[in-house]
């Protein structure tokens, strides 16, 4: 038998042997998708008119937030940073013993560390409980544009007796804990650094934008505080401990080494005290924002309904192959 007979024969057993309508019942017919929709058209637009309006509704009911932001500089370190360079390399050890920085390599980033501060929980809670921001932070419900004066959740807070309402489970209480409060204000502050520039922004969010405002400059105040006093107080240890060993010491060059390190640590106090804005310089100050920065209401109402015409579609294709397998 020849190549050419035998083709035929071939593709005739190949093709007997594929299933009829095999791949036709592996795809969905394009018509009769298309039909289906079209059945179920009213359903569809009924539904998406539900989720359109519930969109709308929500979308309405949402309170503006407001949004106030500083830029902000690391600080110049000019507390004698030559002098501590230059002792690094020869005093290094002994000014360890006495928990002294001499600024050495792997020395860790100021303003860097100085952002962390401000995430910390520490530092939130003591700056919650500073400028008694509880009610504002847990119990505010709405802006009265009006007066500049905020409405609190009655359920939560009553203002006129300054007292909490909550109905919470344990070990829960009434008074929002400072680990809720933590919590809650972790959610409207962010801190970017710049790698490149080593610029620091800064913002805070609100419905009331003067308090963004005031918040925002309160940080800002409260960080170069908080690292002034880190600092002053660690150099009137190390000073404290340094006079110690001039007492206990009759050798001059060590004498000598120790009255350089305490005219370090004077030098650091005195640049502390002369400089509120210690460790980070205000380059863009905060401002009350005059414009909400969400919610975006129209892209709320926009994918409120289209997540309703695609719900829609799902339910009229799903009753309609429940009903054809029936």
């Amino acid at each position: 038998m020849t190549k050419q007979n035998l083709q035929p024969t071939y593709d005739a057993n190949f093709a007997s042997s594929q299933p009829m309508g095999s791949v036709e019942s592996d795809e969905i017919d394009l018509r009769e998708f298309f039909a289906v929709i079209w059945q179920g058209k009213w359903l569809i637009i009924a539904i998406t008119a539900v989720f359109a309006i519930g969109s709308v509704i929500f979308a309405i009911n949402q309170p503006n937030i407001y949004k106030s932001e500083a830029l902000l500089a690391p600080a110049d370190s000019e507390q004698g940073g030559g002098g501590l360079a230059a002792l690094a390399g020869q005093f290094g050890g002994l000014a360890s013993m006495a928990g002294i920085n001499l600024g050495g390599v792997g020395g860790v980033d100021k303003p860097q560390m100085a952002i962390e501060v401000m995430k910390s929980r520490q530092f939130t809670s003591n700056f919650i409980q500073k400028h008694g921001l509880l009610p504002d932070l847990m119990a505010a419900e709405k802006w009265n544009m009006a007066d500049n004066s905020i409405s609190y959740d009655e359920e939560l807070y009553n203002q006129a007796d300054k007292k909490w309402l909550r109905i919470v489970d344990a070990p829960f209480k009434p008074k929002p804990s400072m680990q809720e409060a933590y919590k809650e204000f972790s959610k409207i502050i962010e801190v970017n650094a710049d790698k490149e520039t080593g610029m620091v922004t800064l913002s805070v969010e609100h419905i009331s934008p003067e308090v963004a405002h005031q918040w925002v400059n309160w940080l800002v105040q409260d960080i170069n505080k908080e690292m002034k006093d880190r600092d002053v107080a660690e150099a009137t240890r190390s000073t404290t401990f340094l006079k110690s060993q001039i007492e206990q010491t009759n050798i001059a060059d060590i004498r000598s080494i120790l009255y350089k390190l305490i005219e370090e640590q004077a030098k650091t106090i005195m640049f502390a005290e002369v400089r509120d804005e210690y460790v980070f310089k205000t380059i863009d100050p905060a401002l009350i924002p005059e414009e909400k920065s969400k919610p975006k209401r129209a892209l709320i109402c926009i994918l409120g309904t289209i997540l309703g015409g695609m719900f829609g579609v799902m339910l009229v294709l799903i009753r309609y192959f429940v009903r054809k397998e029936d």
